[in-house]
């Protein structure tokens, strides 16, 4: 069996009569990738902000690296690389500079920051920026400098909040390409994002949480599977034609059907039959596409359309 790290039993966060994290279970094993998923106030940064053991459960079993979080907190940060939303860095020092600092924190040796500083910079493809200052960098960089930042320390386990926020398509698979390189040499990545597709590239396993609480575990594909069907039809009709072809494909006993503002999504089992059936019923939409079902439908199936503030 795989080694955990972490464990996770009725783990439960208050704030007052709030309850941002309500009864949650979950295992995390060495050298994988495992994620976590939500709408906003899901109770996905306080669950980070307790694996970062930087706020203590209010009830429940938690243990990481073997450690209680609370009494051995500071043992267990020793063993963490932290990448925040926003990018902490001193715009004031240089890229190497930069980790040099950081590396004191840990008590490490300027020898070893050193040898560990060239090794980082040249993973994360800034080795000829090192003497630059940070503040002129584009965001991308900023970003692989704070994954090298975090781990000057060598951590057992990387845990990144929302790791490519704010970055171009070219700067994410950058960055998606160091962390799969990492999971690769066996560091262990607990990580946060809002983007589907960035969650069914890197994790090996994830949660959905709603409400504080976990509405789904598993693989992604093992989700998709689950909860969606292989593919999606997304068609489009004109206004006037709406409300009649709503109701004329409801009697074609669509397996789900799902209605947005401009279009209307229907899940079948093979999307390009359904659509023939469609077109048989004598509908003409105005686009049509067909693709297969994502992460993305997922997760609107379990947490909803609705925006939560």
């Amino acid at each position: 069996m795989p080694e955990v790290l972490v464990r996770a039993r009725s783990l439960t966060k208050r704030f007052g009569g709030f309850t941002a994290v309500d009864g949650i279970d979950f295992d995390l094993f060495r050298g994988e990738a495992f994620g976590f998923l939500g709408p906003n106030g899901a109770g996905k940064s306080s669950t980070m902000r307790m694996l970062g053991c930087v706020s203590p459960p209010t009830l429940g079993d938690l243990t990481i690296l073997g450690g209680d979080p609370v009494k051995d907190g500071a043992a267990i940060r020793a063993r963490l690389g932290v990448v925040p939303q926003e990018d902490t860095l001193d715009n004031e020092l240089s890229v190497r500079e930069n980790l040099l600092v950081y590396g004191r924190y840990f008590g490490l040796s300027r020898r070893l920051i050193d040898e560990r500083t060239a090794a980082l910079l040249d993973f994360v493809q800034l080795s000829d920026r090192a003497g630059d200052q940070v503040e002129p960098l584009s965001g991308g960089m900023k970003r692989r400098l704070t994954i090298a930042r975090s781990l000057i320390n060598e951590p057992d386990i990387l845990i990144l909040d929302e790791p490519t926020t704010g970055l171009d398509p070219q700067a994410r698979h950058v960055v998606w390409d160091r962390l799969f390189r990492l999971k690769q040499r066996g560091v262990t990545l607990i990580l946060t994002t809002h983007y589907m597709d960035e969650a069914e590239q890197l994790c090996d396993r994830l949660v959905v949480m709603d409400h504080g609480k976990i509405a789904a575990e598993g693989a992604p594909r093992e989700l998709i599977d689950r909860f969606s069907t292989p593919e999606v039809l997304e068609l489009r009709f004109a206004p006037e034609q709406q409300e009649e072809a709503v109701q004329r494909i409801k009697d074609l006993s669509p397996e789900r059907m799902e209605l947005t503002a401009d279009r209307m999504l229907l899940y079948a089992a093979d999307g390009d039959q359904f659509l023939a059936r469609v077109r048989q019923a004598g509908l003409d939409p105005v686009t049509e596409l067909v693709r297969r079902s994502s992460l993305e439908d997922v997760f609107l199936y379990l947490t909803g359309r609705t925006l939560v503030d």
